[in-house]
């Protein structure tokens, strides 16, 4: 499945599984391009049930499916890829294991020399955060919209943006360049997730690939 720019939704942690398909599909009708499965105290039963029945949704519409952190459960769950963060395993043998063709995405919040070890090393692509204050993780390092440019022009990987983005403060990281707008709050407890991934989405729109 190819990474495409836009919208990359990020799943806060529910146990409600049909609440969590339901914003989920309701976000991808909206434009929502890429979705990453991430419940850091699930059961791994529930664990399990959960991605699969996301997995099969992002196959079912198109949408790239990504999981957090665990590539046996990806595995299992014929996901398109994975997301790292620094303790989240070594990405030569992600890479190694997962094949060529399979995602790999890294976290490398405000650090420009992780993000050249990543796309050394395989990444497909990285990810800058905190860009704003965020309610998931209050005490994340913050990250500079300088970061967004530096890596595109070096690099040659997609951008992904995450830490307290909504529809309103999004526009500069997406004039800044970036590819992917990574997101949970603003979409999850929106009162009409549809519309407000189509407001994510027009900025993409509006703003072409350079």
């Amino acid at each position: 499945m190819e990474l495409r720019r836009g919208l990359y939704l990020v799943t806060p942690d529910w146990d409600d599984t049909a609440r969590l398909l339901d914003v989920s599909r309701a976000a991808i009708e909206g434009g929502a391009t890429c979705l990453q499965y991430r419940h850091k105290h699930a059961e791994p039963a529930q664990r399990l049930e959960q991605a699969a029945a996301l997995a099969a949704l992002c196959k079912a519409t198109g949408t790239c499916f990504i999981v957090n952190d665990d590539l046996d459960l990806a595995l299992t769950v014929d996901a398109d890829g994975v997301h790292i963060g620094r303790d989240d395993g070594d990405l030569a043998a992600i890479r190694a294991r997962a094949g060529a063709g399979f995602i790999v995405g890294v976290s490398c919040y405000n650090e420009m020399e992780r993000a050249r070890a990543a796309a050394a090393g395989g990444a497909a692509y990285v990810a800058f955060g905190a860009m704003y204050p965020s309610s998931t993780k209050p005490h994340a390092v913050a990250a500079s919209r300088a970061l967004i440019g530096r890596a595109r022009d070096e690099l040659g990987l997609p951008v992904v943006c995450i830490g307290g983005i909504t529809a309103d403060n999004a526009p500069p990281l997406v004039a800044a360049g970036a590819d992917l707008l990574a997101v949970i709050t603003d979409i999850y407890n929106a009162a009409d997730p549809r519309a407000q991934a189509a407001r994510f989405a027009a900025l993409f729109t509006a703003s072409p690939a350079a």
